[in-house]
């Protein structure tokens, strides 16, 4: 199949063509050859399709299936939103804020609904909780490391980081994919890389295809080359409340080394970041392609570090935006400049990558580009302002490559010139997606 895109810019230079075919760009240059169906860009702006170089997506397109928590405060309100839900067997809650009741437990799910299956998530996803009847399912079963006891041994209902253990244990219906693909393809992501930490073979199976979207998988030990998307780094996650000994990670790292895996690690916090550094020099160094994923709190003095490391950050803009009121309670404005920073790991050398992190942020690649230039919260403060970056350098998160022959064809076309993308960074300005040379969305 041959496509040619006529009267286009390609990144936003003069006009041109460009000819598609059998999933690559064949051509570009003015007044290419006819041949095949033909589309008229009326000189809008032609970029490389934009890559999320970290999300979850099961988690994201079973979101959308659940009951949305999020913003609410009153344990009152939380209530009236469960006991609200579509008649079902399960009750499915995501993005519950502590801000609400603190941390639940079984007990306190049971206040809120107890005649029906509850599993909640809270808004980190690190922590899931299921109620005295989810919890009744499980009987049998011997708990994962993860399910929490208080001191007299009890299970309190709360399990930290057994996504997948939870899956296998209480098996629930697929999430619709294919729309959340569809969704993806309407911001004009081409490109997604799925950062959950376990997934292995059985995700694998299930993600493969799904979307339409080439897929970076990152993942376990477990988690081998197959069809239908590229291997990524070895995830490793962990929780600073609970952190695993320096040795194990360090032995992970160098388990990595030997099957030719790159490792990109979750950093939140200044602490999850000193360790993951530290065993990064005991397995004897990063190497080109790790990874810091997140980077939400980086002090100055370890940029450098970083940088020497030739570490790159997967970096969350968005998080000021959705997060940053809440951060400004936490933290402090002060702190402003060492959260989700940017325009200084730029200045140091370091390659900085977008990343949505969704469902635990917005999805839109357009906000994040917006955030990282305003650095401005949802209640309109602005936190950290000498980390903001240029708009070019906000879509470069993003977006990168060249349009040229023998570049693949994964592309979208944006109306306007380039300045007055640059101006807006909104999908509004979107007219077409392609992914393989294949138009997967197209504006109305």
């Amino acid at each position: 199949m041959r496509l040619v895109l006529r009267n286009v810019r390609p990144w936003g230079g003069d006009l041109s063509d460009a000819a598609l075919a059998d999933g690559m760009i064949a051509a570009v240059g003015p007044k290419l050859p006819a041949g095949g169906e033909e589309i008229d860009g009326a000189g809008a702006v032609l970029l490389p399709g934009l890559h999320d170089h970290h999300l979850h997506l099961l988690a994201l397109a079973a979101r959308r299936q659940s009951v949305d928590l999020a913003g609410l405060t009153d344990p009152r309100a939380i209530a009236e939103r469960l006991r609200a839900a579509p008649p079902g067997a399960w009750i499915r809650a995501v993005g519950y804020d502590e801000r609400a009741s603190g941390l639940p437990d079984a007990a306190m799910l049971d206040g809120w609904v107890a005649d029906r299956p509850v599993r909640l998530a809270d808004r980190t996803g690190a922590l899931r909780v299921l109620n005295s009847a989810a919890f009744a399912l499980l009987a049998g079963q011997e708990l994962p490391p993860g399910a929490e006891r208080d001191a007299d041994g009890r299970p309190t209902g709360r399990f930290w980081r057994e996504d997948a253990w939870l899956a296998r244990a209480l098996p629930q219906a697929l999430p619709d994919l294919a729309a959340e693909g569809a969704r993806l393809a309407a911001l004009g992501l081409t490109a997604l890389t799925d950062a959950t930490a376990h997934n292995g073979p059985d995700e694998a199976a299930i993600l493969s295809g799904a979307v339409p979207q080439r897929l970076v998988l990152m993942g376990s030990e477990r988690l081998e080359a197959g069809a239908g998307y590229q291997l990524g780094p070895l995830k490793i996650a962990f929780d600073e409340r609970d952190p695993p000994p320096l040795e194990h990670l360090a032995a992970r790292i160098g388990w990595a080394r030997t099957a030719g895996r790159k490792v990109a690690a979750h950093c939140v916090t200044e602490a999850e970041l000193a360790l993951y550094l530290a065993a990064l020099d005991m397995a004897g160094g990063a190497v080109a392609g790790d990874r810091i994923e997140h980077g939400g709190l980086i002090p100055a003095d370890f940029v450098p570090v970083i940088a020497a490391m030739g570490l790159i950050v997967a970096t969350n803009p968005a998080f000021i935006h959705d997060r940053g009121e809440r951060y400004r309670e936490t933290l402090g404005d002060e702190r402003g400049e060492e959260l989700y920073p940017a325009s200084s790991l730029a200045a140091a050398g370091i390659a900085l990558l977008g990343g949505s992190d969704a469902p635990y942020a917005s999805a839109d690649p357009w906000l994040a580009m917006r955030s990282a230039v305003k650095r401005r919260t949802a209640g309109g403060a602005v936190l950290g302002p000498g980390q903001r970056l240029a708009p070019l350098q906000a879509l470069g998160l993003y977006c990168r490559g060249e349009i040229a022959a023998g570049a693949p064809a994964d592309l979208i076309l944006c109306e306007g010139l380039l300045v007055d993308v640059l101006a807006d960074l909104t999908a509004e300005r979107l007219r077409l997606t392609l992914i393989g040379g294949r138009v997967v969305f197209r504006s109305p």
